[in-house]
Order: structure tokens, then C-alpha cells, then sequence
């Protein structure tokens, strides 16, 4: 925009005499001269606010976004339809911060919004302890991986293949943070082998986490994954933690974890009344049962009654180093998305107990229709056979790669899916915003994108005759 910054050069220098330093070379003289950059930094000069506003502009143009392409994109994040009504109720002055209360008790609808949240959670996870949200799914899914750390102390995680990629690079960050090595255990057929899964597993196990449905749309058999690792048995300390990373939507019509010998559920919450937004932001869900409460990341609201006999909410729990010492604390969270969070309860409160069935059964149909018009087409197959719910994996011929029939498909305004290409493969996901003649259009797209790869194959090979 321009030079100014709101230090000029007296306060830089009464900020420095403050300290008893001559000049920000001092102040900067323990870092490494090799790790200094040594120069300014490569910008452009500085330009009038009307033209960096349409600089801007144009480089916003560029981007695209669900509305303006028919989208199959999944893996994590989905185009579901946001009614107005979460709008509404996420603007109230009372709901519209999603910063931590530190005076918790003041910001009764803040808290209020956690414990309705905390109790939807536990109610369509089947868990009995739900924390009031952390940032996003990846996360949730490694703090988890801390908590069996403080529960077990062991020093191995154990973790499907199936979960989802980005995930398990979080895990391994974090893991490398408190001394645990990371164990990936590969599919067979689409879903966790659960031979491999069950060597895998020894005394010094500290947590198992697989993924339902996982990566790549299947349908994993949470119940035999959860009792190899003695899931819902026992002392807890004596046994590896079951984690499990949950795809919410899917739970109107799955058999919820808590039921399934899960320890600890968490998943992505922005298909719950989250828009994609070019990634986010979203939020993460963390539920558990009883034995991991004092373990959880993050905060727990609960309700009482003040001393007027008026139904009021604090906080319960807190676990972070702001709250407690240190060394004790499980989180260093600070920013709540609770107001992500405020969308996902009003969406599953909109959406309703026989609602958020009618959608999964709804996601159920057009995925077996999408999987059967896709893999009608010459070349393309399941990549597994295993059930799948709102997304599905498909292997393309050889001889069409991914990459050039994705964007094939993009010229033609859709969107395909994510491009898998150790598989030479797409992950083709459904919600309810794709219509039948959405999933036909898609249909008639992809073949023609894979006939064209498929004539400039003998086209080269043709040419590469007359040679």
C-alpha cells in the first residue's frame, strides 16, 4: 500500500535506548548471520490504495469457486448447502465472537453455544463427553494422539492408511513433539487389512486411529479395528486409546462410535453448516468417554443455576496453559472456532433427528448412482468394491492420466474430484447440492475427457508408426 507503518524512527530508538541496545542488529544478534535474509524484502513499490484494491480484485477473479463449476471435490471438505438461518443466528451480538471468554462467566451465550454444541456432539457420536470444539479436523485428530500420550505414556501410534493424508502428517508433527513414533498400517482392498492392523498392535502401543468412512470412501468395520486394540475394555492405562476420525454427515445412518468400542471420536466439522470458504476456516469436534474427561484438549461448558435459581452456564473445564500450570495443561489452543462450532449446532439442530437420516440416505442413493453411471464408462473402475456413502474412488485407464483429464473436465465447468494420482485415480465426492443430471453431466464429461486421451493415444501411436 505505501511505506508508512505506525513506528516511526524516534519510537524505534526510544524503544531501543529502553532496552540499553544501540540498534536492531543487537536486538536480532543471536540469530545466526547465515539465517538473516541480509536484504529488503523483494516487493514492489508501494502503489495508491485504488490500485492495490484492483490488483486485489483481479487476483480474486482468478480463483473459483463452487458456485461457478459443477463440484465433485471432496476429501475432507464438501459443497453442502448452508441455509440462511445459520447466517441469522451467527451475526446475533451474542454469538458473534468466537474468541476464548476469559471472563467466561459474563459471556453466557458464548457458553451457551459450547454446552448446546458439547451435547450435540455427544449425541450423534454416542460419546458421553464432547470438549467445545478445536480448530479442524487434522488437529483434533493429533491432540488425541497427545492425550493417549498422558493417559498410557507409550511411545507407538498405530494408524490406518485410510485416515485421511493431511491428518496423519499432523499426527507425525506433533508425535515427533512428544516422542512417539508414528506406525502406518496399509489397505487391502480399500479398507485397513486387519491382519496388518492386528500385528501391528503390541504392549507398547500408546493409541490405534483409523478413519470412517476412510480416504477413499470405504466403509470400515469399526467394531473388529476397535476390539483388536481391546477398545471399550479394561483399564484404560492398559490398553492402546481407539481413535477414530468420523465423517459427521455419515452418522445419520452408521452405527455411531460410542457403540463401536471408540474411545475417542474426532472428524472435520465443516460439512456441518460450513461453507468451503477456499479452505476454511472450520472447526474440529473431540468427543470421548468419561475415563479420558481431564485429558481432553480445549474446554468443556457446563450448566448450573445461579443464585437467583436462573439457568446459567460456565465453564467446567479448562485445560489450557492459560488456565492451569504448564506442565499440566493438555492444549495450548487459545483461539476457539466457536463460532464455526455455532454453525455446525444450528445445522444439526435444522437438520433434526430424522433429518440428518433422510440426508445420509439421500447421499446414499446418488453415490450408488454417481459409482454405477462412472463406472459404466469404458476404462474406468472402482478402485475398491467396499460400501461407500458420500464418496467413492475410481481408477482411470492408463492411458488417460489424471491430471489432463481433470482439467479437461474443468474446461467443461466441472469439477471431476481430487485427483489421486498414485492411483491414476479420482475421488468423486456427493452432497446434496448434486442433482441427478449433475451426476449424468459429470458422467458424459468424464468419457468424453477420457476418449480424447484415448484417441491422442493412437494418434502418437499411429504417428509413431509412419516414423
Amino acid at each position: 500500500m505505501s511505506t508508512y507503518t505506525a513506528i516511526t524512527d524516534a519510537d524505534r530508538e526510544a524503544m531501543l535506548a529502553a532496552i540499553g541496545l544501540a540498534d536492531t542488529d543487537e536486538l536480532f544478534a543471536a540469530i545466526p548471520a547465515a539465517l538473516r535474509l541480509g536484504r529488503p524484502l523483494d516487493l514492489p513499490p508501494g502503489q495508491p490504495e485504488q490500485d492495490v484494491y484492483a490488483h486485489l480484485r483481479e487476483l480474486a477473479a482468478r480463483n473459483v469457486s463452487a458456485e461457478d463449476e459443477i463440484t465433485f471435490l471432496g476429501g475432507g471438505m464438501y459443497d453442502h448447502y448452508v441455509p440462511a438461518l445459520i447466517d441469522m443466528l451467527m451475526s446475533r451480538s451474542e454469538f458473534l465472537t468466537p474468541y476464548t471468554p476469559y471472563q467466561p462467566e459474563v459471556s453466557q451465550g458464548g457458553l451457551q453455544v459450547m454446552f448446546e454444541y458439547q451435547t450435540a456432539i455427544s449425541e450423534l457420536t454416542a460419546l458421553p463427553v464432547a470438549n467445545a470444539s478445536v480448530y479442524e479436523g487434522p488437529s483434533a485428530l493429533a491432540s488425541a494422539g497427545y492425550l493417549a500420550k498422558l493417559v498410557n505414556g507409550r511411545p507407538r501410534l498405530v494408524v490406518s492408511a485410510g485416515v485421511h493424508p493431511h491428518a496423519i502428517e499432523t499426527l507425525r508433527t506433533y508425535a515427533q513433539g512428544f516422542g512417539a513414533e508414528v506406525v502406518e498400517v496399509a489397505l487391502r482392498d480399500g479398507a485397513t487389512d486387519l491382519d496388518a492392523w492386528r500385528a501391528a498392535i503390541d504392549d507398547e502401543t500408546g493409541a490405534v486411529f483409523f478413519a470412517n468412512p476412510n480416504f477413499l470412501g470405504a466403509v470400515e468395520d469399526a467394531e473388529a479395528l476397535a476390539a483388536a486394540a481391546g477398545g471399550g475394555t479394561g483399564d484404560e492405562r492398559s490398553r492402546p486409546v481407539v481413535i477414530a476420525s468420523y465423517d459427521p454427515i455419515t452418522l445419520g445412518i452408521l452405527k455411531p462410535p460410542g457403540e463401536c468400542g471408540v474411545d475417542v471420536c474426532v472428524g472435520e466439522g465443516q460439512p456441518l453448516g460450513n461453507r468451503l470458504d477456499f479452505g476454511g476456516p472450520s472447526f474440529g469436534f473431540f468427543a470421548a468417554t468419561e475415563a479420558y474427561l481431564r485429558r481432553m484438549p480445549g474446554r468443556i461448558a457446563g450448566e448450573t443455576v445461579d443464585a437467583d435459581g436462573r439457568r446459567g452456564f460456565v465453564l467446567t473445564l479448562q485445560t489450557r496453559e492459560q488456565h492451569i500450570r504448564r506442565e499440566k495443561a493438555t492444549s495450548n489452543i487459545c483461539t476457539a472456532q466457536a463460532l464455526n462450532a455455532l454453525g455446525g449446532v444450528v445445522y444439526l439442530a435444522w437438520l433434526g433427528r430424522r433429518g440428518i437420516v433422510e440426508l445420509g440416505e439421500l447421499l446414499l442413493q446418488r453415490t450408488h448412482y454417481a459409482r454405477e453411471a462412472l463406472c459404466a464408462i469404458d476404462g474406468v473402475e472402482p478402485l475398491h468394491r467396499r460400501p461407500v456413502i458420500r464418496e467413492f474412488a475410481v481408477t482411470l485407464p492408463e492411458w488417460a492420466p489424471v491430471d489432463d483429464v481433470v482439467e479437461r473436465c474443468a474446461a467443461e465447468g466441472v469439477n471431476p474430484g481430487l485427483a489421486l494420482p498414485e492411483h491414476n485415480g479420482l475421488l468423486v465426492a456427493i452432497t446434496e447440492q448434486r442433482s441427478r443430471a449433475d451426476i449424468d453431466r459429470l458422467a458424459a464429461v468424464l468419457a468424453d475427457a477420457v476418449a480424447e486421451q484415448a484417441g491422442k493415444r493412437e494418434m502418437t501411436g499411429a504417428s509413431n508408426g509412419r516414423h
